[in-house]
């Protein structure tokens, strides 16, 4: 399971950590709690991932966590992405973030420079830590900020009973066949759609996942020496040309401007969509809400030209301790809990993620045809993400986010679309 995870111009991969046991410095403030019979430690973890994970299966993850430590109690706070996110970064900025939080990569730039999170590298040092079965950190400064506790690549979703309708048959290969499938597929009527993209400004993850995926499956990229790369970037250009295309044929699903990623899968749940790129992470929830789909995976289709190793995007379930916390060591204590060999395995079995512990074996390999397709592409694939660690991430997702939809709506050109991003990405790399 050790794969690179390209992210920038740093390799960031599944992280691994031990079990619980895995601390081997000192005792803990939460176990001389428990031993003298001191008050419980609360902890508060904020996260996206129980809502996108089997009903009852991370809470029963706290439950254990609280039996072998019964000094420490876990409050989950739950909600989807967008609003975690919109949580966090509030929390972030008021000082009030939970103890434990679940992170995306592209944030954590942004809340070091705020102040925001606790220095996981101090945190291991003071626990006594066993760094050896970490993948890797997500590190700045030389310091360690989040460790992926589990990771989704985003493969391209099927409507198998969509595509039999608009007599396809087989994943599409290429751009060219994906643009004959998403027109066929529109062209059923009752409202079904091609493809869906969601470009909402207010979570613009959609440039990540959805437009800058088709560069990296065809081995392009948006940096060069580490610095933005946009104007001049004939990679960048024909991937925005090619979705314009799709955007002016109709063969893209409508409110694509004020779309979120949670409306995109809901599309796609409900059958209105042939195709979508999404993250393994909602198998389980576009199944519990419709049992009728069927559905299979593929990698995203490469410009017909390439020939070269295709590209997934992916994303992390980081973690991170808040600065703000008063309770560190025991945060940090759940963190390495839900990163040892075995708890790592049943989350991630649980999520159909790639786990983050090397050693780390989850069971949906072997016992599911989805996921089995997935982990062949992944194999297959180099999983990709350029925007993890860079500076103001998701500003320069949404600066790039406004222009394109002018672009797309014919308010601008696509040269004209590329220097105004260019401008606003060199702008925030020099701070």
């Amino acid at each position: 399971m050790r794969k690179k995870f390209l992210a920038g111009t740093a390799a960031v991969a599944a992280a691994a950590l031990a079990m619980t046991g895995c601390a081997t410095g000192g005792t803990t403030a939460a176990s001389s709690a428990a031993a003298g019979g001191g008050e419980a430690v609360t902890l508060e973890f904020a996260q996206w991932w129980e809502p996108e994970l089997p009903a009852g299966s991370l809470r029963g993850l706290m439950d254990q966590f609280e039996s072998a430590n019964p000094g420490i109690k876990v409050k989950l706070i739950s909600g989807p992405y967008a609003s975690t996110k919109e949580q966090v970064v509030a929390g972030a900025a008021a000082g009030t973030m939970s103890d434990v939080v679940g992170l995306d990569g592209a944030w954590v730039n942004d809340f070091v420079k705020q102040g925001s999170l606790a220095n996981l590298t101090e945190l291991m040092t003071s626990a006594g830590f066993d760094e050896s079965q970490l993948a890797a950190q997500v590190k700045l400064d030389g310091s360690t900020w989040m460790i992926p506790v589990a990771n989704f690549v985003y493969p391209m979703f099927l409507n198998d009973d969509l595509l039999k309708k608009a007599g396809l048959s087989g994943a599409p290969k290429n751009r060219t066949e994906f643009m004959a499938a998403a027109k066929a597929i529109s062209a059923l009527g009752d409202n079904t759609s091609g493809w869906v993209l969601p470009l909402d400004t207010a979570t613009p993850n959609g440039i990540q996942n959805d437009v800058m995926s088709w560069v990296w499956a065809s081995g392009g990229s948006m940096l060069k020496d580490g610095k933005p790369y946009l104007v001049g970037n004939q990679d960048v250009k024909d991937a925005m040309e090619f979705i314009k295309q799709l955007y002016d044929a109709g063969a893209i699903a409508k409110g694509t401007f004020t779309m979120k990623e949670q409306d995109k899968v809901n599309e796609f749940t409900n059958g209105r969509v042939g195709m979508m790129i999404d993250s393994l992470a909602h198998v389980n929830l576009i199944r519990e809400q419709n049992k009728d789909l069927k559905f299979t995976v593929a990698a995203i289709p490469p410009a017909d030209s390439y020939t070269g190793k295709g590209a997934l995007p992916y994303a992390s379930w980081g973690i991170g301790v808040a600065a703000n916390s008063k309770h560190q060591a025991e945060a940090f204590k759940l963190v390495s809990f839900l990163l040892g060999k075995d708890v790592n395995a049943t989350l991630c079995s649980a999520a159909h993620a790639f786990p983050g512990n090397t050693q780390a074996v989850p069971d949906f390999v072997n016992n599911d045809e989805a996921f089995k397709q997935a982990f062949e592409i992944y194999k297959n694939s180099n999983a990709t993400n350029e925007f993890t660690g860079l500076p103001v991430a998701e500003d320069l997702m949404r600066s790039f986010d406004e222009q394109f939809q002018k672009y797309l709506s014919g308010k601008q050109s696509v040269d004209d679309a590329l220097a105004a991003s260019q401008k606003a990405w060199d702008a925030a790399f020099a701070g």
